[in-house]
């Protein structure tokens, strides 16, 4: 058996990243982009390597997503967003429409588009999953981890275009 793995700690020099936020709910939003930054810096990203997009809700996040991608600039682009169940069903509609937008921008464009985006009853949850400080290193912060997970998927995907060469073997 063949095994891939993105389990690179670094992206490679010359990579840019695209980081799109909801400014809906921005409390929480900007401590994913928090995170999110520090996550990507830890894995060698300089600063002016991160562009970020800023759109009104999580319903728009797909649309900037797939332009950004579009573009070939990237090897990744983040989605981050916190949607708040309400009084009504409103949240259950975004959310879908976030999820299947941004997992089609992924496939359709050939890179990874990640998922950061909060679903939460209140808006405690939603502040408990933005938590983390630099000082833990954002541990428990959703925008950390989403970026954490673009870089091994930008790891498995050079992996998978290399093919053999940077699998290994191995049995289950």
């Amino acid at each position: 058996m063949t095994i891939f793995e993105g389990s690179v700690p670094r992206l490679p020099a010359g990579c840019r990243v695209a980081v799109v936020v909801a400014r809906w709910n921005d409390t929480v939003t900007r401590r994913l982009l928090d995170g999110a930054l520090h996550g990507l810096a830890q894995a060698g990203l300089e600063a002016n390597a991160i562009d970020v997009a800023w759109v009104p809700g999580a319903f728009e996040l797909p649309f900037a997503a797939d332009q950004l991608a579009a573009t070939g600039r990237y090897v990744a682009v983040l989605c981050l967003g916190a949607i708040i169940r309400g009084e009504t069903s409103h949240d259950r509609y975004i959310a879908q429409a976030c999820a299947t937008g941004i997992e089609a921008t992924s496939r359709g464009r050939g890179l990874p588009v990640l998922f950061g985006v909060l679903t939460c009853d209140t808006l405690a949850q939603a502040l408990a999953r933005a938590g983390g400080a630099p000082a833990d290193g954002f541990v428990g912060n959703k925008g950390a981890e989403t970026a954490a997970a673009a870089v091994q998927m930008v790891g498995l995907a050079a992996v998978i275009a290399a093919g053999q060469a940077g699998a290994r073997e191995g049995t289950r």
